[in-house]
């Protein structure tokens, strides 16, 4: 069957990771050591990307450190998250300009919360470059839950074994290869294009 779709994610995929001094600062501003926060950054991350109050997700994050946050606080927590992501890999874009010139669908499927959804749609012409956008704290559900990935295939209106997902976390493409799509595991945009420049162009 024919490609018609490409859905990506967004972390690791459409943007880079944090960095090391991104990660180590916001650590410094909870007052954790940096293993520390990185273990409290992600342990209760699944509920966040669910829609949580981000307010409930970053006081839990204070109480690892023995510390309580105020309002100001969790908003300076909260830009210093939607940092962490803004790193965008415009290689990647320009290859969605050029799926879509070709006749190709794209999507956006991505775990991700509430404060992070708002910015990407704030940002001028970000969802511009895509056909349709699936964002887990919007429908209460997570990949690799087989629901996000139905909803995104019925917003493109492809069959799944006519969409291309990519993704970097190994559970999320075993999730969309369960529904029936084409999932590649992303790790770098390099690594991607010398394993399938002949498959995808």
């Amino acid at each position: 069957m024919n490609l018609r779709a490409v859905i990506f994610d967004f972390g690791g995929v459409l943007c880079f990771h944090p960095s090391t001094q991104q990660l180590s600062e916001a650590a410094a501003l909870c007052g954790l050591p940096l293993p520390e926060f990185v273990d409290a950054f992600w342990r209760k991350r699944r509920e966040y990307d669910r829609g949580t109050d981000p307010a409930i997700y970053w006081r839990d994050i204070a109480q690892s450190a023995q510390r309580q946050f105020d309002d100001a606080m969790v908003a300076e927590m909260i830009r210093c998250e939607i940092d962490f992501w803004s790193r965008f890999d415009h290689r990647i874009f320009d290859w969605i300009a050029e799926l879509r010139r070709a006749g190709l669908r794209t999507s956006i499927l991505s775990n991700l919360p509430k404060p992070l959804a708002e910015r990407l749609r704030a940002t001028p012409g970000f969802l511009d470059h895509f056909d349709q956008v699936t964002f887990s704290c919007d429908l209460g559900v997570i990949k690799p839950e087989r629901e996000i990935y139905d909803y995104a295939l019925r917003g493109l209106g492809v069959a799944p074994a006519e969409a291309l997902f990519l993704d970097d976390r190994e559970e999320n493409i075993a999730g969309a290869r369960a529904v029936g799509l084409r999932a590649e595991l992303f790790t770098t945009w390099e690594e991607f294009q010398q394993q399938h420049r002949d498959r995808f162009g």
